[in-house]
C-alpha cells in the first residue's frame, strides 16, 4: 500500500505540536459519557479476553487504558511522537507503538479486536476503503472492529489551537456510507449509534459508532 506522505506529515505534526493541550482537554472525555463507555463494553464483550485488540490512532492513551480496563488485551498505536510519550507517561503498565494504521506492522488475522476512535476523521474519503481493507487484513475471521466519528456533511478545521502554528481538517462522516464501505470491506455492520450532546460531553455534534464482525 503506497501511503501518501503530506497527508501522513500533517496530521503527525500537528498532534506532536497539540499533545499536552489536546490531553488536558479531553484527559476526562469518558467520564462525561457513558453511552461511550457502554460502547466501548459492549465492544470488550464481543471480542473476549483472549485475544490480542489494537487501539488505532490512540493518541494519549485514554480509549486505551479504558480497554483495558475491561479486561481486553489492548495496545495503542499512533502517528504521534508527542501523543506517544503521554500515553507512556500516563499508563505505564501498557504497550504503545508509533505507526500508521494505513500500513500496519502485523501478519493477517493477528489482531482480535481494533478501535478507530475517532482516528479516521483525518484519512480522506477516497482513502477509507484502503484503511478498512488494511484493518479487515489484521483481524481474524470473527474479529470486531469499533469505529467512532462525528456525524455531519461538512469538515471541521482547526487553525493555530491554543495557539500552536498548525492546522488540520476533521471531516464529519454520515453512518450510511460508513457502514457501506466497511461493508465492501468484508465487515457485517452489527449496530449503527448515533447519539446527541450528552449532559457535560465536549461535542455540541452528533456521535456516531459502528461495532462491525470481520
Amino acid at each position: 500500500m503506497t501511503i501518501d506522505p503530506a497527508f501522513v506529515a500533517t496530521t503527525r505534526t500537528f498532534y506532536d505540536a497539540v499533545a499536552e493541550d489536546y490531553h488536558a482537554r479531553f484527559r476526562t472525555a469518558l467520564d462525561d459519557s457513558p453511552l461511550d463507555r457502554a460502547l466501548m463494553g459492549a465492544f470488550a464483550e464481543l471480542v473476549g479476553p483472549e485475544g490480542e485488540v489494537a487501539d488505532l490512532g490512540c493518541g494519549p492513551g485514554l480509549v486505551t487504558a479504558h480497554l483495558a480496563s475491561l479486561g481486553l488485551r489492548v495496545f495503542g498505536l499512533d502517528l504521534s511522537a508527542s501523543m506517544l510519550a503521554i500515553a507512556h507517561r500516563e499508563n505505564p503498565g501498557l504497550r504503545f507503538e508509533q505507526g500508521s494504521m494505513l500500513e500496519l506492522d502485523l501478519p493477517d488475522g493477528a489482531l482480535a479486536g481494533a478501535v478507530s476512535w475517532y482516528s479516521s476523521i483525518h484519512t480522506p474519503w477516497e482513502r477509507l476503503p484502503g484503511l478498512f481493507a488494511e484493518i479487515g487484513r489484521v483481524l481474524a475471521p470473527g474479529g470486531h472492529l469499533l469505529l467512532g466519528f462525528q456525524v455531519g456533511d461538512e469538515p471541521l478545521h482547526h487553525d493555530r489551537p491554543w495557539g500552536h502554528p498548525v492546522a488540520l481538517g476533521f471531516e464529519r462522516r454520515q453512518p450510511e456510507p460508513m457502514a457501506r464501505l466497511l461493508e465492501q470491506a468484508g465487515f457485517t455492520v452489527l449496530s449503527r449509534t448515533v447519539r446527541l450532546q450528552e449532559a457535560g460531553a465536549s461535542s455540541r455534534v452528533p456521535q456516531a459508532c459502528l461495532i462491525a464482525r470481520r
